[in-house]
């Protein structure tokens, strides 16, 4: 007996209309980030495992796809594991090709990556990216268009956000003023599962970690901050100044105060629309990130976040540039796919890829409509002839499966007058066009004429 047909867990097929709806996310998407002036690179599935390994961490490494035989022989064969993420192959990328591209170097990628993760409610084993980062200058203008793009993406799939952003410096700030500089990962980590698991349960995390009450009383001072961004900035660096219970001053957090304190003034200055927030338990899981970092969460549906990123110093250093900044941000398609699943609100015209159906009435007939067909579709218009010549409501309830909102019932009287029959499914209009009036039939059809 055969097996029965399946694919790996935390894998998906997709529909038709499936990828209507992808579709639609991922050119919505590009759209904002081509008006920014970024363009697209892609890089392989597959990276050598050296170019992935350490650079997300602890976590990160244990989550990787190796690729254990790829076609040379076992003594030969580096080894290789499928992409993580977008950020590293575009590090990886920069370095390699350097003398070809233009700094700053603005790009856009939209392909799927890999974590053997365990699969659940919006977590799959392959899913998509779509980053867009620039590397080459530590200006922050850059990241304020990043906000700006995260303003204008969702605003286009019509999904209400919050967007929070921190300072991985500030975080290093923390962690100094804790009396603790060695123990920043061990407190980003805690304090960034705040929102899941609690205060009381941060504390007694970083309390496993060998943080003192003092230090602990620090954190906990800091993340019940409240009030205004400026408001918070304000009280962060009276507390990176001296002002916490150790008397430490911490040069890097006061740098890090400096550059949000900057960067929410940018934002203020041009007037984005989305909500914007200092968050001080944000902390971002990547080990590379330097500087802002930032999240983005649905807020009319529950779901992790669905767009986050940040700014990288080092990264292209791993590879042998070193003083080449970055900032970049990714939005999960499959998750904002989720959102907008959940909310209904994918655009009704997605569900069918054809305009106009032209029923079968015999072999004469279907000779007069190609050339139609044709001249149709050389102008953009989505055109189907029903292949076989059967029962006209067998070819109704096709155009009713697809959601075809035309079809063009054209018989012997119309070819012998020279002209198309076409109905509107939806209203039940009908009209006749001469077969040459193309600009006709398309504005009937509701759509512009190339």
């Amino acid at each position: 007996m055969a097996n029965k047909p399946s694919i790996p867990k935390g894998m998906r097929d997709f529909s038709q209309q499936e990828m209507a709806e992808r579709n639609y996310i991922f050119d919505t998407i590009k759209s904002v980030f081509r008006t920014f002036g970024y363009a697209q690179i892609d890089t392989p599935a597959m990276e050598s495992l050296s170019t992935l390994l350490g650079k997300y961490g602890e976590e990160g490494d244990k989550l990787l796809f190796r690729v254990m035989n790829s076609g040379e022989k076992a003594a030969q064969a580096p080894e290789k594991g499928l992409r993580y993420d977008l950020t590293v192959p575009f590090a990886r990328y920069v370095v390699q090709h350097q003398n070809e591209i233009s700094f700053p170097f603005k790009r856009f990628q939209i392909q799927p990556v890999w974590r053997a993760d365990r699969p659940q409610k919006g977590r799959y084993r392959e899913f998509y990216q779509c980053d867009v980062d620039v590397i080459g200058s530590k200006s922050q203008l850059n990241e304020l268009e990043l906000v700006q793009i995260v303003d204008k993406v969702f605003s286009k799939l019509d999904i209400r956000v919050a967007l929070k952003i921190n300072n991985r410096k500030v975080l290093t700030g923390l962690a100094e003023i804790c009396g603790a500089p060695d123990k920043v990962v061990d407190i980003t980590v805690a304090i960034d599962k705040l929102d899941k698991i609690g205060l009381d349960a941060v504390k007694a995390e970083i309390a496993e970690k060998g943080l003192s009450p003092e230090a602990i009383s620090v954190v906990e001072q800091i993340l019940a901050l409240s009030g205004s961004v400026s408001e918070k900035l304000a009280a962060m660096r009276k507390l990176m100044d001296g002002g916490s219970a150790s008397g430490v001053v911490s040069s890097t957090g006061l740098a890090g105060l400096d550059e949000l304190e900057e960067l929410f003034g940018l934002i203020d200055a041009a007037g984005v629309s989305v909500s914007v927030d200092l968050d001080l338990s944000l902390a971002r899981g990547l080990n590379y990130y330097t500087g802002a970092i930032f999240e983005v969460k649905a807020l009319d549906w529950q779901i992790g976040s669905i767009s986050g990123g940040g700014r990288y110093d080092n990264l292209t250093g791993i590879f042998g540039l070193p003083d080449m900044s970055g900032v970049g941000i990714s939005f999960g398609a499959d998750r904002i796919y989720d959102v907008l699943k959940g909310l209904d609100k994918f655009p009704a015209d997605l569900r069918s890829t054809t305009t106009m159906l032209f029923a079968n009435m015999g072999g004469d007939e279907v000779r007069y409509v190609l050339p139609i067909a044709a001249a149709l579709r050389s102008e953009g218009v989505s055109v189907e002839i029903y292949p076989e010549s059967t029962k006209l409501k067998k070819q109704f309830d096709y155009a009713d499966r697809k959601a075809i909102p035309f079809l063009s019932i054209t018989g012997a009287d119309e070819a012998a007058a020279g002209t198309v029959q076409i109905k509107n499914l939806s209203s039940g209009e009908q009209k006749s066009f001469g077969k040459e009036d193309l600009e006709g039939i398309i504005a009937f059809l509701g759509l512009g004429f190339c």
